[in-house]
């Protein structure tokens, strides 16, 4: 079988992006492992399916897969880099769209720099929501990793992550602690790992080791949980500059001011989003 995609990255998160209205196609698992593979397939941190909208008032529907070939909540560099595709390939003249995902719907505009601006809704706090093994929302948990014990924030942007604070991401443990703390038996469905260091109140250098995926070069739902993690612990005031090792993003989330605790309050990003190149691929016919 013969499929058509666009190779796309945003700050270095790359994605293989197919679309599924002018071809039939949604991966299978395998296939979508054979695509991520930068040896024998395209290679890409995830795979992103732009499908017709099965809700009236929406735009799109968006579908994401991790490199291990699971399906996943949310992407919020993907989100950037949807606008755009759908945008380049007269798929929609809009500058801004809605979206529906796994996890609810968000709402990426293209501005006219050519950044992307995406909300990505509200952050949550209730372990039931992340999920995570916890009797009580608290802004710090205690969390056994390994012979460490390390102090976690939890947060859901629409997929789970787990925002510790470190000296330094350049030698943080990250390739050792982030495993570990993704896999965590308190995280049933698994969790992306942030390691934060805080320059000042309004910048902040992050790595994150991706559920299903590994350190990336950028998370935009991790620069987000990062933030709202900061902002929490009155650490971070928005908007807040997120350097990753592909980039720099913006994150703002406004609390409101009467305790409510950022319930209603959206987290909105901004950074870029780009195109690579688009071809065609023969997927093996062994791959179901």
């Amino acid at each position: 079988m013969k499929i058509r995609f666009t190779k796309m990255h945003g700050l270095g998160n790359d994605f293989v992006v197919l679309d599924a209205i002018t071809q039939d196609f949604v991966p299978t698992p395998a296939q979508a492992r054979f695509l991520a593979d930068r040896h024998f397939g395209v290679g890409c941190d995830q795979i992103l399916v732009v499908e017709r909208a099965s809700a009236p008032g929406v735009d799109f529907r968006y579908r994401i897969f991790n490199a291990d070939g699971g399906e996943v909540e949310q992407c919020g560099n993907g989100a950037r880099c949807f606008v755009r595709f759908v945008r380049e390939q007269g798929l929609s003249d809009k500058t801004e769209i809605r979206v529906e995902t796994r996890s609810g719907l968000i709402t990426p505009r293209l501005e006219a720099d050519g950044q992307v601006t995406v909300d990505m809704g509200a952050p949550r706090f209730l372990p039931a929501e992340i999920p995570f093994d916890a009797e009580a929302d608290a802004v710090l948990h205690p969390l056994i990793v390994g012979e460490a014990k390390i102090e976690i924030s939890v947060v859901s942007m629409g997929n789970p992550h787990a925002v510790q604070v470190v000296d330094d991401v350049d030698t943080a443990a990250v390739a050792e602690l982030g495993p570990l703390i993704e896999t965590h038996p308190r995280f049933p469905r698994r969790v992306n790992a942030g390691f934060m260091q805080v320059l000042n109140r309004h910048a902040i250098r992050l790595r994150v080791y991706e559920r299903g995926a590994g350190e990336t070069l950028a998370c935009g739902t991790g620069a987000c949980a990062a933030v709202v993690a900061g902002i929490r612990r009155g650490l971070l005031d928005s908007p807040v500059r997120v350097a990753t090792r592909g980039g720099e993003l913006v994150i703002a989330w406004n609390p409101s001011a009467d305790g409510a605790d950022g319930v209603d309050s959206p987290v909105m990003m901004t950074g870029p989003a780009t195109t690579v190149f688009s071809a065609d691929i023969e997927l093996p016919s062994n791959l179901i």
